[in-house]
């Protein structure tokens, strides 16, 4: 007669085993994660939000214009405040990786449709603005947006089909059929 033997999982044992497991995971975890974040970190987009206003910007405004010139030359106000009619504020903010945001503002006062104040913060020119963007690594190659003869060849012209008319050579119908059902 052979005898088999059952061990039955205390669970209450299996879940101290469990929740001990998980503390000392943790605890090495965390310790591992403090080495790799001075490694490695999560890449985060560029933001730009807002209107970029620059020095020849605001040289272009003079007082005394009105709005829609102002808005021809500045864009869209960023903020309008129903409360504030009479004033047009600008503001832009730049974030990147790795550089502390920058953010600028520039508020316009207006009485009876005119320019009648500016506010600006220190405002860069547009050729400085330009050096601050990003940009791609060079590769050395520059792409050619001109389409050569030798290229335009390679691509044949599509061929013009000549319209016909539907109704050409067809009979007229003599009747047509009803537009709503027959009542019942």
């Amino acid at each position: 007669m052979t005898a088999f033997f059952s061990i039955r999982p205390n669970p209450l044992g299996v879940l101290v085993l469990l929740v001990a497991a998980g503390l000392a995971a943790c605890g090495s975890f965390d310790s591992a994660s403090k080495k790799a974040v001075g490694v490695v970190s999560p890449y985060s987009i560029d933001i730009v939000q807002g209107n970029v206003v620059t020095r020849e910007q605001i040289a272009a405004l003079q007082l005394g214009m009105p709005r829609l010139q102002v808005q021809n030359i500045l864009g869209t106000s960023l903020l309008v405040s129903v409360f504030h009619a009479q004033r047009w504020d600008y503001v832009f903010t730049y974030k990147r990786q790795g550089q502390a945001p920058q953010s600028r503002r520039v508020t316009l006062f207006f009485k009876d449709d005119r320019l009648d104040k500016m506010e600006a913060d220190d405002l860069p020119s547009e050729a400085e603005f330009v050096r601050g963007l990003p940009s791609k690594a060079s590769t050395g190659k520059s792409l050619s947006l001109e389409a050569t003869p030798e290229k335009l060849n390679k691509y044949p012209a599509p061929k013009v089909a000549e319209p016909v008319s539907p109704t050409v050579g067809l009979p007229a119908p003599s009747s047509y059929p009803p537009l709503e059902p027959a009542a019942k």
